[in-house]
């Protein structure tokens, strides 16, 4: 008689416990704004990426913001094709470091702060402009040290400020 009552609250509790993973679950996923895409609900399945200008005065970073918006693009699942009926094209016009911090009146930590415009023209030749998107995130970096590694760090923190500019932009024309 004692193992047949032993077995019965086994059972009741894989049954909560059952109950309770597949609320959670459930919770999860659609209880924190997040939802799931998949391929069939993009907008679109290919985009070219145009001319990325760059009218700030630090070099290369319009092949940074290319190179991050491919990457961005194709792990979203949209492919990056010159023939692409849509067209994204951009323009930097801000790259400015701010000085978060300092030691002994020298800089010792600074932010990277990164405005770009965009436009994006689909293939009937509409065109749809999203002005002064800039990095979501506080993109910050250290330099107390040597003046090549100031330099290093420099050239990663803008390197991850494209990242999430790029990551900014896909999430906007992805997910509007």
């Amino acid at each position: 008689m004692m193992k047949v009552q032993s077995s019965k609250f086994k059972v009741q509790g894989l049954s909560f416990f059952m109950l309770f993973t597949v609320y959670y679950l459930l919770f999860a996923i659609y209880g924190c704004g997040y939802s799931i895409h998949n391929k069939a609900s993009l907008p679109f399945t290919a985009i070219k990426i145009g001319r990325i200008e760059n009218k700030t005065l630090e070099p290369k970073l319009q092949d940074r913001l290319y190179r991050a918006l491919t990457e961005q693009f194709l792990k979203q699942g949209v492919d990056v094709n010159p023939g692409a009926g849509y067209k994204i094209s951009g323009t930097i016009h801000q790259f400015d470091l701010r000085v978060l911090s300092e030691k002994s009146d020298v800089a010792v930590e600074y932010e990277v702060i990164v405005k770009a415009d965009f436009t994006l023209t689909d293939p009937s030749g509409n065109t749809k402009e999203f002005r002064n998107t800039e990095s979501p995130f506080i993109i910050s970096f250290s330099g107390p040290g040597p003046l090549n590694e100031l330099i290093a760090a420099r050239e990663l923190a803008s390197e991850r400020a494209m990242e999430d500019v790029a990551m900014e932009i896909a999430a906007i024309l992805i997910y509007q």
